[in-house]
């Protein structure tokens, strides 16, 4: 459980670099607070997105990533943000994500922070 919460925290603060860096993935919203909520049920949204589909896409596109020697991988993580501001749309949150190559950069931006904050977070259960 703690290793759940350690990687959507990790999560929503590689959401918000990315929403602070680009200025195509917004988030509107009214307070800091409204925003922090609103990121982190984004982070839990898209850790699901990322728990559920992308398996399934990698495997299904398994060829793509031997030919292209791993980079299809960017593919992926933009269509997994894509997906998650859609699914966000649908719950009437307030983030979005304008376009695929801002989601490329945007997904490629959440992979580097995600993967240094959870080398310095605490990890266990």
């Amino acid at each position: 459980m703690k290793n759940f919460l350690v990687k959507t925290i990790a999560n929503a603060g590689a959401l918000a670099v990315a929403v602070w860096l680009l200025g195509k993935i917004t988030l509107t919203g009214g307070s800091t607070g409204e925003k922090a909520a609103t990121l982190i049920v984004v982070a839990l949204v898209f850790g699901l997105v990322n728990m559920v589909v992308k398996p399934i896409v990698q495997v299904l596109t398994f060829p793509l990533f031997i030919l292209t020697l791993g980079l299809f991988t960017l593919v992926v993580n933009a269509l997994m943000l894509l997906l998650t501001s859609w699914v966000a749309d649908k719950l009437d949150l307030s983030f979005h994500v304008d376009g695929f190559w801002t989601a490329v950069l945007g997904g490629l931006i959440i992979s580097i922070v995600s993967w240094a904050l959870n080398a310095f977070l605490p990890d266990g259960d």
